[in-house]
């Protein structure tokens, strides 16, 4: 390819395809994985809102997995999908009493945890 047609193919790269989004260049695995876990089976216009929102109400793994369900089950109202939420409520109480509150830092754990796939797992090991 030409230099010049390669600089501009990249600037229309960027152009078009770059959305800032707050989960991008996360090192915190709690944030990745929620992330990862509201945008199974949703569009990021619509996960974007709801990622923000959980974000607002649980700040940490901490206080999503002391929450109250009906909480957790209202705030992903909209979603679908709701056996997600329960491993999501699931996963984050199973980290806060039986991790402390840290993810696994290995793929192997981290794909061990409920509702986490081969994906998820991989974003998580990746990017934290």
């Amino acid at each position: 390819m030409k230099p010049e047609f390669t600089k501009k193919l990249l600037k229309w790269n960027l152009r078009s395809n770059t959305r800032q989004m707050p989960w991008k260049g996360e090192k915190d695995p709690y944030r990745i994985w929620l992330s990862e876990i509201i945008l199974q089976q949703t569009r990021v216009e619509q996960g974007l809102t709801y990622y923000e929102n959980f974000i607002k109400t649980f700040p940490d793994i901490h206080s999503l997995a002391a929450a109250d369900e009906q909480q957790v089950f209202k705030l992903w109202e909209g979603l679908g999908y709701y056996s997600r939420c329960k491993n999501l409520i699931a996963t984050a109480r199973e980290i806060s009493k039986n991790l402390n509150g840290v993810f696994p830092d290995n793929y192997n754990d981290i794909l061990a945890l409920k509702g986490i796939g081969p994906y998820t797992a991989s974003a998580i090991a990746s990017f934290a």
